[in-house]
C-alpha cells in the first residue's frame, strides 16, 4: 500500500473517530443534560426528587403494593365508551387482564367493598345502615363498633362535588377483581390509531386549547414545517397557572405510562416463554431530544412535576389516616397492622421533604372566579376519566383508569384542606372520606411514578454503559 493511501486511510479513520465520539457525546445527553434543573411553577429541582425517590419513597411504595390490601383493585372494564363507537378490543394475548377468582380475596375486602360507594335513599337508609352492620358483624366480632359506624358511613358516601373522577360502581356485576401483581403494566403492542384517538381526544379536547393551535408530535395533526412546538409553547405560557398545571399533568401522566413501556418491553419470546425487559431504542424514540425535537425532556420534566403533585397529596392526608378509627381491613390482624405501620411510615416521609408544591397558589382570585375554575378543572379532569373506557386495550384500559383515579383522588385530596383539618379523631366523618378504591389507586398511582422516576435512572445508566461501550470497541478496533 503506498504512503498516499495509508495517509488518506488514516485521515479518513480519524474523521470517523471524531464523528462517533461526538455521537457517543451525545448519547447521555438524552436524559443528563436537559432533564435537570428546577421545575417549571415551583421551587424544587430534579436532582432532588431524584434522591428522595431513590432512598426514601421508592423501597417502601414498592413494599406496600405487595400488600394485599393494595394489590387487589376492583374495577369495571367493560363499561362501553362514552364519546364514540368502538372500534374493538384489542386480540393480542398480553391486552388481556386475568380477573382474580372471588375464592382469592381476602374475606375482609370483600366485606368492606360492599359497603362503599352505595346510592342509598334516605327513606331506607337506617334499615341498610343496620342490614350493612349485622353483615359486618358476621365477618368479624372483633371490629369495634366505631369502625362499624366507619364502614357504615361509606356506603352513604356518594359522588360529590369533590370528585375528580367517575368512579365504577363496585356492586355492577361486570366489575372484577383483578390482582395488580399479575397483570403488571407493561408494553402490550396496543398502538395505532386506536391508541393515538384516545390521547388526541384527551390533549385536543380537554386541555383547556384551542384547534388553532398545534400539539407537537401530534400523529393525527397536519404539519407545521417549520414550527417545532415553540407557538405550542408560547400559547401554554400565557395561560392562567390552573391551566399550565392541568396540562402538565396529564402530559406528565403520559410520559410516566410512555416510560413503563418502555422499560417493561417484550424482547423476545422463545418457546412460548416471553422476556421482558428495558427497550433503549423505544426509549429514545419517545424521549430522544432529537427525535423528539425537544418534546421529550419537556415530557420528562412535567413527570416530576406530576410526582411533586402526587408526593403533596400524600402529606395533605396523611392525619386522615393516622386516626385510629381507620382501619386496612382484610381480616388479617397483623398484615393489616403491618400495613398501616409501613402506610404512616410513608407518609412521614413525604411531610419531611422540604420543596412541596404549593396548591395555595391555586384558584386564589376572587372567590367567584376561583370557584368557576376550579369547577371547570374538575369537570375537564373528570371527563378524562370517562375517556379512559374508551382504550381498547383491557391491561391498557385498567392501569389507565387506576392512574387517572389515583390523580384524581390527589386533586381532590389537595383542594379539601378545610375538610381534612376537622377530621374528628375516633369517629367517621362527613365532610371528607375516601372509598377503599380511591385509597388502592392513590397508593398504587403513586408507586407507578416512583417506578417511572427509577427507570428513568436506569436509562441514564443503559445509555451511559452504552456509550462507554462503544468507546472501548472503537479504541480497540482502531489501536489495534
Amino acid at each position: 500500500m503506498s504512503l498516499g493511501v495509508r495517509r488518506a486511510g488514516a485521515g479518513q479513520g480519524a474523521a470517523a473517530a471524531v464523528q462517533l465520539l461526538v455521537t457517543l457525546s451525545f448519547l447521555p445527553s438524552v436524559v443528563e443534560v436537559q432533564v435537570t434543573g428546577v421545575l417549571d411553577d415551583c421551587l424544587c429541582d430534579v436532582d432532588s426528587i431524584d434522591n428522595f425517590n431513590t432512598f426514601k419513597i421508592f423501597p417502601k411504595i414498592k413494599k406496600l403494593q405487595e400488600r394485599d390490601y393494595f394489590r387487589y383493585y376492583k374495577v369495571n372494564l367493560k363499561r362501553p365508551c362514552p364519546f364514540w363507537a368502538e372500534d374493538g378490543h384489542c386480540s393480542i394475548k398480553d391486552c388481556h387482564v386475568e380477573p382474580c377468582p372471588e375464592s382469592k380475596i381476602p374475606v375482609g375486602i370483600k366485606a368492606g367493598s360492599s359497603n362503599k360507594y352505595l346510592k342509598v335513599a334516605n327513606n331506607t337508609r337506617e334499615l341498610e345502615d343496620c342490614e350493612q352492620a349485622s353483615k359486618l358483624g358476621a365477618i368479624n366480632s372483633t371490629l369495634s363498633n366505631q369502625s362499624r359506624e366507619a364502614f357504615i358511613d361509606w356506603a352513604r358516601y356518594d359522588d360529590s362535588q369533590d370528585h375528580f373522577c367517575e368512579l365504577d360502581d363496585e356492586r355492577s356485576p361486570a366489575a372484577q377483581y383483578v390482582d395488580l401483581l399479575l397483570n403488571p403494566e407493561r408494553y402490550t403492542g396496543y398502538k395505532g390509531s386506536s391508541a393515538w384517538r384516545v390521547w388526541n381526544s384527551i390533549y385536543e379536547e380537554n386541555c383547556f386549547k384551542p384547534r388553532s393551535v398545534y400539539r407537537p408530535l401530534n400523529p393525527l395533526a397536519p404539519s407545521r414545517g417549520e414550527d417545532d412546538g415553540e407557538s405550542f409553547y408560547t400559547w401554554l405560557e400565557g395561560l392562567c397557572l390552573e391551566k399550565r398545571v392541568f396540562y402538565k399533568l396529564i402530559s406528565g401522566l403520559h410520559a410516566s405510562i410512555n416510560l413503563h413501556l418502555c422499560a417493561n418491553y417484550l424482547l423476545e419470546e422463545t418457546w412460548g416463554k416471553p422476556t421482558w425487559g428495558p427497550n433503549m431504542k423505544e426509549f429514545k424514540r419517545r424521549f430522544d431530544p432529537v427525535e423528539t425535537k425537544g418534546e421529550g425532556p419537556r415530557r420528562l420534566k412535567n413527570l416530576y412535576f406530576l410526582y411533586l403533585i402526587e408526593l403533596r397529596a400524600l402529606s395533605k392526608v396523611a392525619p386522615y389516616f393516622e386516626r385510629s378509627i381507620v382501619d386496612l381491613y382484610t381480616g388479617n390482624v397483623k398484615e393489616d397492622a403491618d400495613t398501616k405501620t409501613l402506610l404512616l411510615n410513608i407518609f412521614q416521609d413525604t411531610k419531611s421533604f422540604p420543596m412541596h408544591f404549593d396548591e395555595k397558589s391555586m384558584f386564589a382570585g376572587d372567590k367567584k372566579g376561583a370557584k368557576s375554575l376550579k369547577e371547570e378543572f374538575r369537570l375537564h379532569f373528570k371527563n378524562i376519566s370517562r375517556i379512559m373506557d374508551c382504550v381498547g386495550c383491557d391491561k391498557c384500559r385498567l392501569w389507565g383508569k387506576l392512574q387517572t383515579q389515583g390523580l384524581g383522588t390527589a386533586l381532590k385530596i389537595l383542594f379539601s384542606e378545610k375538610e381534612i383539618q376537622k377530621l374528628p379523631e375516633n369517629s367517621p366523618s362527613k365532610g371528607f372520606q375516601l372509598t377503599r378504591q380511591e385509597i388502592v389507586a392513590l397508593l398504587n398511582a403513586f408507586g407507578r411514578l416512583s417506578t417511572s422516576i427509577k427507570e428513568l435512572q436506569n436509562f441514564k445508566v443503559l445509555l451511559q454503559h452504552s456509550r462507554d461501550t462503544s468507546i472501548v470497541w472503537w479504541e480497540r478496533g482502531t489501536f489495534r
